[in-house]
Parts: structure tokens; C-alpha cells; sequence
């Protein structure tokens, strides 16, 4: 995995005046740009301390830099240098989904397991949160996840969606079913009983469907849920799983469906409506959303 060219940590202020004082010790030459404490450049790297605590280093040598002094001295860890040592290779099923803020399209839940050797493999694999990555990187990387790794994917095309939000008369509890059908299809096939998801409501709903369905495994629920590996591995998975069904949907009403819920696809379920009659609206959109009575 490569690494970013900008490295950004958040460091506590009272050490600024330690790390000006050791940048000048290796002769960095500084200077005061708006909103920062100091900013220190010298042949092959600059690095900028905000006045939020947020730390910037970039440049040629920034490796050795952060390996050799910032991690010892000023950070005390070496998440840069050895991020293997600090990954959680507890064996798990993480779940995310895709899609629930898109107008057009399908809503996807994935799951994904992994063992130890599994989690660095996904590191190895460039895993991260899928909102750091572009529609392209995905579809790559969750390519060699599908051939990889069990997984499980459910993806609620527009008509079907429609359907179970008319049944659950609320998006979080059709969320709800949906991961537990997939936690619980995936963690048979595995017999793993150790998940972690990308928390999108009150924990308890989770909890009450797991009991439904007599599914008895230890959930995690977590805010931020994709800074775990296995989850950001769930949020690939379900995006690309989108991203490959608004091809699909596109291909099949011969127009290009937009992403989101802007003013582009208003436009574009207007175009839909007036080509294929209102009631293919039903086929391609989530009819429930407040975007329906603008068109």
C-alpha cells in the first residue's frame, strides 16, 4: 500500500514549542503563515503546525523524518513507519452500506470476514474508508476483495427497496434487517460471532433484530465505524456494489443516472419521467425522498 504524499497527524499544542525548538537544532528555516503556529521547510521537507494541533509533513525525506524524529519524539507511536503493529488482527465481520443518501440507484449492505493473515492482507490491498477513494480505486480493490475474502451483499435495487420501505415505513429499520440478513448469512458461513459495524443509528434497533432473528453474535457498533480495517473493507464493497448497480440502471434506461441528490438529478428523473412514463420512476429512484415533490 502506498503511502499518502501529505502525512497529517494532530499532535497536543504544548509540544510546539519542542518541535520549533528541534527543527531549528536541524535547521529548518521557519516562517508564520495565517492560522498556523509556524510552518518549517528545509531542502526535502516542509512541515506545518496549525494552530488547530494538526501537523503537516510532505516533502522527499519526509519518511525518514517521521521515522527517525517525529514518531519517537514528538508522536510516540509508529502508526507511519509500522502500521502492521498496530492492526487489530482479531478474526471479524465488519458491515457497512452504500447508497442511502442517493436518489437514484440501489441501497447496499455488505459484510466481510477476516482473519488475521486476511486484515494485512487488506492493508497490502490499499483497505481504507471508501469516501477517501474514487469510483475507479473501488471497483479495483473491491474486485480482489470478492475474490479474496467471504462476503456477503445485498443490494436493494429501486423497485425492491420501495417495496420494504413502504413495510418498514423507516430507512434506519430497513438498515436494520437488511445487516442483520447480512451478518447473519455471512457469519454462518464462516462461524465467525465477532462483528463490527459502521454505527447509523441507536444501537438498541440493532440489537432488537439480532434478538428477532436468535442471532447470537458480539456486535460492535461504532461512530466512524470505517477507521476499523474490516469495515472499510464492508464500505468498498458496498459502494462499488452501488456504483456497479447505477451502471446497470443507466444501461437499462439508455441515460447516465447521477450520483447524490442535487440539482443534476432532479433534472435527470424529470428527463426519466417524460422518456419512460412517471411510473418507471418507481424502477430507478427512492420514491420516498423529499426530491419526489420537486418533480
Amino acid at each position: 500500500m502506498s503511502k499518502p504524499s501529505c502525512f497529517t497527524a494532530s499532535i497536543d499544542i504544548q509540544l510546539a514549542d519542542k518541535l520549533k525548538k528541534d527543527l531549528l537544532d536541524q535547521e529548518f528555516a521557519l516562517s508564520k503563515p495565517p492560522y498556523t503556529i509556524f510552518s518549517a521547510k528545509k531542502k526535502g521537507i516542509s512541515c506545518t503546525l496549525y494552530e488547530s494541533g494538526k501537523l503537516t509533513v510532505q516533502g522527499k525525506e519526509r519518511d525518514a523524518f517521521i521515522e527517525f524524529y517525529l514518531e519517537p519524539e514528538i508522536l510516540q507511536e509508529f502508526r507511519f513507519s509500522h502500521p502492521e503493529a498496530h492492526l487489530d488482527l482479531t478474526a471479524r465481520i465488519g458491515m457497512d452500506e452504500a447508497g442511502k443518501g442517493d436518489f437514484f440507484g440501489p441501497l447496499c449492505i455488505a459484510a466481510i470476514y477476516a482473519d488475521g493473515d486476511g486484515i494485512k492482507e487488506m492493508r497490502k490491498l490499499g483497505v481504507c474508508d471508501s469516501k477517501k477513494l474514487n469510483d475507479e480505486k473501488i471497483v479495483k480493490i473491491a474486485k480482489k476483495l470478492r475474490s479474496t475474502f467471504p462476503y456477503t451483499l445485498i443490494r436493494l435495487f429501486p423497485q425492491k427497496y420501495n417495496e420494504l420501505y413502504a413495510k418498514f415505513k423507516n430507512l434506519n429499520r430497513l438498515l436494520a434487517w437488511a445487516h442483520t440478513a447480512a451478518l447473519g448469512d455471512l457469519s454462518h458461513k464462516t462461524g465467525c460471532k465477532e462483528a463490527i459495524l459502521d454505527q447509523f443509528a441507536n444501537p438498541e434497533m440493532m440489537q432488537s433484530f439480532l434478538k428477532q432473528k436468535k442471532l447470537e453474535v458480539h456486535l460492535v457498533q461504532r461512530v466512524r465505524g470505517e477507521e476499523d480495517l474490516v469495515v472499510a473493507a464492508a464500505s468498498i464493497l458496498a459502494r462499488a456494489g452501488f456504483v456497479e448497480g447505477m451502471n446497470m440502471l443507466s444501461e437499462e434506461f439508455g441515460m447516465e443516472l447521477p450520483k447524490g441528490a442535487s440539482s443534476q438529478v432532479i433534472k435527470a428523473a424529470r428527463t426519466l419521467a417524460q422518456t419512460h412514463g412517471k411510473e418507471a420512476l418507481s424502477k430507478a429512484v427512492k420514491t420516498h425522498f423529499k426530491t419526489m415533490l420537486e418533480l
